[in-house]
């Protein structure tokens, strides 16, 4: 059943625009409590709800917990929170639902809503398809006798602290180590800061005063000159940069260069590795080939899946593997957490580079990256290209060239209408070259 709403990753779009208004999710949420509370099964009849820092945000937590309360299920309300976090305290509040109040690292001006299921995961298809299905009805608000409560918790944070501290050895610290946080004015500012002080190291924080309208704004991990620039003037050791809704990290090294997901997967796989605890990687489509090559030398097995944590997590379900990730810095580490968690993520790195005892620039050259280009290709309208004969030749001509120490990938965006068009390799002027022909081959025959 073709779906009117949820995408991969939750509904989202400008605020003030359908489906991202307050009377949507005003039904959404009463929607959401009756195929929930049918789904319960004996678990408590609750749902907690977070939110990263965009104003946009108050509006829909009210709509949300008011679609709710009607639908006679209780709210938790968590205030500004990582997605993370609101996976972990699904599971530990024993709740029937968590619901994520963010658009991640996209602008202020849009928002969007994700669930997570009791068990910590992204819902079942089922669910969301029973919860559209109900978007048709007409609401009907329950009678006083059955309506649902609401409260705030106040020690939400404080509690995923503790849970990310409890990731590490117990007696691991950061003492002597200077650091460099960019919050990115989001959901992070108040928990990131704490987790590294309180585990040692010496902090200087940017992009940690959210007022609403800075989220993502020329900091965190989507426009990484900030951190690169404090890092360099404060010579800290690295830095961590995360994003609006902490689900996803990037590094910079002691030198000010950017450390992306593709090297940190690699850096976290060798120390698990090492230690006997690393049985394979998944990595995406867009993974980096020189992160693929670089597993194959330690003989971890790597496979590739679709772009999007939901395929990630697929997949290490299917292969019965732990550990995956995005260059985005999506990173998943399935044995801690059940969704990608930027903290988390970045306190596995850091055990690394204790375990070494190497500075980051250096522990990073175990992996070779390639040259990667990638040019998005406007579309007038949504195209299937995977049959044209004249794209798959000029794509064929390509591979040809990178005569295997390459790759050419062809994908259709899933949020914009466009394909995304790109070459990797070891030559750096043939994948701009390459790349720059197959575009203009697509764009003269989507036209």
């Amino acid at each position: 059943m073709k779906r009117k709403y949820f995408g991969t990753d939750g509904i989202r779009g400008k605020v003030g625009e359908h489906p991202i208004t307050a009377d949507f999710m005003l039904k959404l949420g009463w929607a959401a409590g009756k195929v929930l509370t049918r789904h319960a099964k004996g678990k408590k009849n609750r749902v907690i709800i977070g939110k990263d820092t965009r104003v946009s945000g108050y509006m829909f937590e009210s709509a949300l917990e008011a679609g709710l309360v009607a639908a006679g299920v209780n709210v938790d309300l968590l205030g500004p929170m990582p997605t993370p976090a609101i996976a972990y305290l699904t599971r530990t509040f024993r709740a029937a639902a968590g619901i994520v109040i963010s658009a991640s690292h996209n602008p202020v001006g849009d928002n969007g809503v994700k669930f997570f299921a009791a068990d910590g995961f992204k819902l079942p298809d089922n669910i969301e398809l029973e919860i559209e299905a109900l978007m048709d009805q007409p609401l009907v608000t329950n009678g006083s006798d059955s309506l649902g409560k609401a409260r705030r918790i106040d020690d939400a944070t404080g509690r995923y602290i503790e849970f990310c501290k409890g990731t590490l050895p117990l007696g691991f610290n950061m003492a002597g180590l200077n650091i460099v946080l960019d919050c990115a004015h989001g959901a992070t500012y108040s928990a990131a800061p704490r987790v590294f002080k309180e585990l040692g190291a010496s902090v200087v924080s940017i992009g940690d005063a959210p007022d609403g309208f800075n989220i993502n704004h020329q900091c965190g991990s989507t426009y990484m000159q900030a951190l690169q620039e404090t890092v360099r003037a404060q010579r800290a050791d690295l830095g961590i940069a995360f994003d609006g809704d902490g689900d996803r990290v990037l590094f910079v090294d002691g030198l000010g260069e950017i450390v992306d997901g593709d090297e940190l997967l690699y850096i976290i796989a060798q120390r698990r590795h090492a230690a006997g605890k690393c049985d394979g990687v998944v990595g995406t489509q867009m993974s980096n080939l020189g992160l693929e090559l670089a597993l194959k030398e330690l003989q971890i097995p790597f496979k590739r899946s679709k772009v999007g944590d939901r395929y990630v997590i697929e997949a290490l379900k299917e292969n019965g593997w732990s550990l995956g990730g995005e260059s985005s810095g999506h990173i998943l580490c399935g044995e801690l957490n059940t969704t990608g968690d930027g903290i988390v993520s970045a306190l596995q790195v850091i055990l690394a580079l204790s375990d070494s005892g190497q500075a980051l620039e250096k522990l990073k050259q175990g992996m070779r990256k390639f040259p990667q280009t990638m040019i998005n290709v406007g579309l007038p309208k949504k195209i299937d290209i995977s049959g044209n004969t004249v794209i798959n030749q000029a794509v064929e001509a390509a591979e040809k060239q990178l005569d295997g120490r390459g790759r050419v990938l062809l994908r259709p965006s899933g949020t914009e209408p466009v394909i995304r068009v790109m070459v990797e390799g070891e030559d750096s002027q043939l994948v701009n070259h390459l790349v720059a022909d197959i575009s203009q081959v697509v764009q003269q025959q989507v036209n």
